[in-house]
């Protein structure tokens, strides 16, 4: 297809409404634009999911990641829009039919980070007992009681500001949140600590965006080439094959992290129960091309050391 070909039409983004959602699908059409060029026409669609809805109970209660993406989905699907940027991590283990994930641009950062009062540096370690620490992600409820069992968690919802804005309100002590999503929202100075992934172990594809389009529209699929980032692409098939291979949802708590090194790929894996114990963890090593694999040996190896039942419940 030739450069105008390429251009001849707009392109239709369609994402959800949230403060980060907008910033991301700015982002990837800023970079678009910057790489083909001003006579580039896209256009932001904006979709209600359901879960930008339903605000009032845990996502692993109303259906889990699916609920962010199925309505952008069935925008795609009907033709309505060309293009959805999600963030990957909220993207159920398999998608439908007739979709592909086109392309991952190169990585924010992969971590979780404490949020504390303005100005007020914190520990997640350190935090006395009875704190109050808010999340809505069964992972990181878990891993905070591993690392300090004497804080409760209390699960919240709402996007990245609302969160923060809890903390203000003395709704809770702390929150944790992606490092990613307040970075990219000017908010990192909120930041109290930056979580080591060696002990807090990121979800599957934290701090990586996904591309989706349709698998039959050639044109979109050439417009996102210029967005591919070749690290990522090998992380992120580590990643979700470990998320795959357990057909996981954000209602079992997991973790999944992939490193880089030469032409080598390393990646842990982690299942844990929401209270913290038991814990199953995995490592392994091998080439790049092999990252996928990688990710369904270590899935295969949590549930042949008991994962399997933490799965099963969740």
């Amino acid at each position: 297809m030739n450069r105008d070909e390429l251009l001849a039409s707009p392109v239709q983004i369609g994402t959800r409404g949230s403060a980060l959602a907008l910033w991301q699908s700015n982002h990837v059409r800023d970079r678009l634009r910057a790489h083909w060029g001003d006579a580039l026409q896209i256009d932001l669609n904006v979709i209600s999911t359901k879960g930008d809805q339903v605000q009032d109970r845990p996502l692993h209660e109303i259906g889990g990641k699916g609920l962010f993406v199925k309505s952008i989905e069935a925008k795609l699907l009907d033709g309505s829009v060309d293009l959805a940027v999600h963030s990957m991590k909220d993207m159920p283990a398999l998608g439908p039919a007739g979709l592909e994930i086109a392309c991952t641009p190169k990585r924010e950062d992969p971590r979780d980070a404490l949020v504390g009062r303005a100005g007020e540096t914190v520990a997640l370690a350190e935090l006395p007992a009875g704190t109050r620490v808010g999340t809505g992600s069964l992972r990181r409820g878990a891993l905070v009681r591993r690392i300090n069992p004497n804080v409760e968690v209390v699960p919240i919802r709402g996007n990245v500001p609302t969160r923060v804005g809890l903390v203000d309100k003395g709704d809770v002590d702390v929150v944790i949140l992606a490092a990613a999503g307040l970075r990219r929202l000017g908010m990192g100075d909120r930041i109290s600590e930056v979580l080591d992934e060696d002990t807090f172990l990121p979800a599957p594809a934290q701090g990586i965006l996904a591309l989706q389009c349709r698998s039959e529209d050639s044109r979109v699929r050439e417009l996102l080439t210029a967005l591919v980032d070749a690290d990522t692409t090998v992380r992120a098939a580590a990643e979700r094959g470990f998320l795959v291979r357990l057909e996981a949802s954000c209602t079992v708590p997991l973790a999944c992290y992939a490193t880089l090194r030469a032409d080598t790929v390393s990646v842990r894996g982690m299942v844990v129960d929401p209270s913290g114990e038991p814990c199953y963890e995995a490592a392994r090593e091998g080439p790049r091309a092999e990252a996928g694999a990688l990710g369904t040996a270590i899935a295969e190896d949590l549930l042949a050391q008991g994962a399997g039942a933490i799965v099963e419940r969740h």
